[in-house]
């Protein structure tokens, strides 16, 4: 299939997929487009136990593999989606809690490592630094699956922005371990004796290359648009920004989503308070709304196809019920251990531990890292039990997260 053809395919899908939702399951939007997909996946494998003679599900499969998943997203849509969500998270809402963030991002994505990666070789019998790889890609909670599900969700301002700060620079920071943790898992033969010291380059490197470069390219970009009063020319320039600026990350081998973190909050903070009309600001923020809301329906449907990619063996699908246990209790971990460091020194709301470990969702960054994965013997369980962390992540706790927000309290106080 050529790019014309797919992208069309997608579109049109998104489109009815989300049509089928509205008018009869009536789920949030992101979520309601997944379950359609996963619905529909699951029929075409039942019509080919019937008549397997069609090879239905091998088609289906072949069209699925055309997608390019995980290149598609890492390479293609997660500097749009980290961007816009960037934009609309304001770096004063953020200020009060940099503290929490900061370890929750750091501290608490190396512990989340950690617990997944010895939990997941203890379950499996995997050697230990292919489940730190696996521990490392299931860190990540999905910016993309935590916004488009707290939009819907309906929860004050103030605590969206704190759930998804935190997600917006976990993501970035667990993308970096992942690259370092593979790095050392598949090629500790070709790097024989320099693991530790390559792997600490790297980090540095992806990470704070990431920071710097979208800082400076988002303050280019700012510097331009306050000599300029036109709005289709700065909504140009932010869209050139976020593509670009992804691309150049990559090619410098930085981390390319943080660079797209760094670059949106800038341009979403600074850029809109002292670069823009009240008309450009309108037009960019309903602009990338709306990239935002097409690219989540697209990842979403692309999510509930890559059933096709799995592999369906009793032990994998077992692995991946037991991971899902498993990636809780490390989330659990992740959150509670940096705001137990912290409350000696402010208060906490008994209600931030259930909601921002409830709320830490995984998604398709998670399945696309466990694609991008070198072949070898313990790729089909990683991916299958990824795909089945991430499917209940998203349909299970995303349509909780908003009762048990009201529940424990809708507004802990993080101030």
């Amino acid at each position: 299939m050529t790019f014309l053809q797919i992208t069309s395919l997608l579109i049109v899908l998104a489109g009815a997929f989300g049509a089928i939702n509205h008018l009869f399951l009536k789920l949030p939007s992101a979520i309601g487009i997944l379950v359609v997909a996963l619905l529909a996946s699951f029929g075409v494998l039942g019509l080919d136990l019937l008549m397997p003679s069609l090879e239905i599900a091998a088609t289906a499969s072949a069209i699925v593999n055309d997608l390019h998943f995980s290149d598609a997203l890492l390479e293609g849509m997660l500097g749009l989606l980290l961007f816009a969500g960037a934009l609309h998270v304001k770096l004063s809402d953020l200020k009060a809690q940099w503290r929490l963030v900061f370890l929750m991002a750091t501290l608490g994505v190396g512990l989340s490592t950690a617990i997944v990666g010895l939990g997941f070789s203890w379950i499996t019998g995997m050697p230990l630094m292919i489940a730190l790889v696996f521990g490392a890609l299931i860190t990540p909670t999905d910016p993309v699956a935590v916004l488009g599900v707290l939009r819907e969700a309906n929860l004050k301002k103030s605590m969206e922005t704190k759930i998804a700060g935190e997600s917006l620079f976990n993501d970035g920071v667990a993308y970096v371990v992942f690259l370092v943790i593979v790095g050392l898992a598949f090629q500790s033969d070709a790097h024989h004796g320099a693991g530790a010291s390559d792997a600490i380059i790297l980090f540095v490197q992806e990470a704070f290359g990431g920071a710097i470069l979208g800082v400076v390219l988002g303050w280019l970009t700012f510097r331009v648009m306050r000599r300029i009063d036109d709005y289709s020319l700065e909504v140009l320039l932010t869209l050139g920004l976020a593509f670009g600026g992804y691309s150049l990350a990559v090619y410098l081998h930085f981390s390319a989503p943080i660079m797209a973190v760094c670059a949106g909050l800038l341009i979403g903070d600074i850029g809109t308070k002292h670069g823009m009309t009240e008309e450009t600001r309108q037009y960019v923020d309903a602009f990338w709304k709306l990239i935002d809301e097409i690219l989540n329906a697209v990842l979403f449907l692309m999510i509930g196809f890559e059933v096709f990619a799995i592999a369906s063996e009793t032990d994998f699908l077992i692995a991946g019920v037991a991971s899902i246990a498993l990636s809780l209790i490390a989330r659990l971990t992740a959150v509670a251990v940096p705001v137990m460091i912290l409350k000696p020194f402010r208060e906490f709301s008994k209600g931030v531990i259930p909601i921002m470990t409830w709320g830490g969702l995984k998604g398709g960054i998670s399945v696309a890292l466990a694609l991008s994965l070198p072949d070898s013997e313990w790729k089909p369980m990683i991916l299958t039990a990824t795909y089945v962390v991430v499917i209940f992540s998203i349909i299970v706790q995303g349509l909780t997260v908003a009762p048990l927000a009201n529940k424990v309290g809708r507004e802990p106080d993080l101030v």
